[in-house]
């Protein structure tokens, strides 16, 4: 009997994308590596992406992050934790001297660092970040599994998929899905393509991204092709206020940009970039911000 309870418990393991070891438990990250699970939750904790760092907080493992990149800064306890560089640029040696039990990186980071780390016997579980909302949540769980919070990520994952449902409750079947267009403020009209995870955003706010044909992540859009698309709705991701008052300014005052039906109407909102730009639990709160602006009658407020 014990022994067909020790087969059943490795076939489920496995069927979780697991492996059964002798004394040990095994999964693999998403570049397909084994990684031995903690017995517990490791006390230091080394996060090499913002989203990362983000989803930790959201764990309550605050405390245990060990080191996080110059560019954790949410929440805003995060600002405080010893930084280890970037996330192109990790140093080796930093990351090596904080004596983590456990570095999680992601595919964005410098592969031959990440070999490097693991050549060092560091624990090194490497995440990809997904192109919707349906793979954040699996992503919330698999760093749950790795640092030992399994219920507490299960928790998480459970609350923002509620959120979620209510978003899509409250849409229902949208009469009309207007056309919008995400301006990423700075250099040029940089935007999202089809392969972006913020695509998959507008379509769940029932809207429609006309740079959805684009087979990318991100790309620079031409005024031409802006101008001719015409988009009902412009989503500026800003990193405050004010920049997305410049933003705004800046489109108004363009000769052609000025004269499309989303500046014209004044139907240009704020997005914020830090949110927006990470691939974590505020997306969810992206979502629900994105409806409200494009359909106010569907969350009590005036179409």
């Amino acid at each position: 009997m014990r022994a067909t309870l020790t087969v059943l418990a490795a076939a489920l393991l496995l069927a979780f994308g697991g492996e059964a070891s002798a004394g040990a438990q095994t999964i693999r990250d998403d570049l397909g590596r084994p990684f031995v699970l903690p017995e517990k939750t490791p006390a230091r904790i080394v996060s090499l992406a913002p989203n990362i760092t983000e989803i930790l907080f959201a764990l309550g493992l605050g405390p245990n992050i060990a080191g996080a990149t110059r560019f954790c800064d949410y929440p805003p306890e995060a600002r405080t934790l010893p930084r280890i560089g970037g996330l192109v640029d990790p140093n080796i040696e930093i990351i090596q001297s904080l004596r983590p039990d456990l570095v999680i990186a992601f595919r964005g980071n410098p592969l031959r660092v990440l070999e490097r780390l693991s050549d060092l016997s560091l624990p090194v579980f490497i995440l990809d970040i997904g192109n919707g909302l349906d793979t954040l949540y699996p992503l919330i769980e698999r760093i749950g599994r790795v640092t030992r919070r399994e219920r507490e990520a299960l928790a998480l994952a459970a609350s923002l998929r509620a959120r979620e449902k209510a978003v899509e409750t409250a849409l229902g079947a949208v009469a009309s899905r207007p056309r919008v267009f995400v301006f990423l403020y700075g250099q040029g009209l940089w935007t999202c393509g089809g392969q972006s995870y913020l695509n998959d955003l507008i379509v769940r706010a029932g809207a429609v991204n006309i740079a959805a044909p684009l087979p990318k992540k991100w790309a620079l859009y031409s005024r031409e092709r802006i101008v001719r698309d015409d988009p009902d709705a412009v989503f500026v991701l800003a990193k405050s206020p004010d920049d997305f008052e410049k933003a705004r300014a800046w489109l108004a005052g363009e000769a052609r940009l000025g004269t499309i039906a989303a500046v014209a109407s004044g139907r240009v909102f704020l997005l914020d970039e830090n949110a927006a730009s990470r691939f974590g639990p505020r997306l969810v709160e992206v979502l629900a911000a994105m409806a409200r602006a494009l359909h106010p009658e569907r969350f009590g407020g005036r179409p």
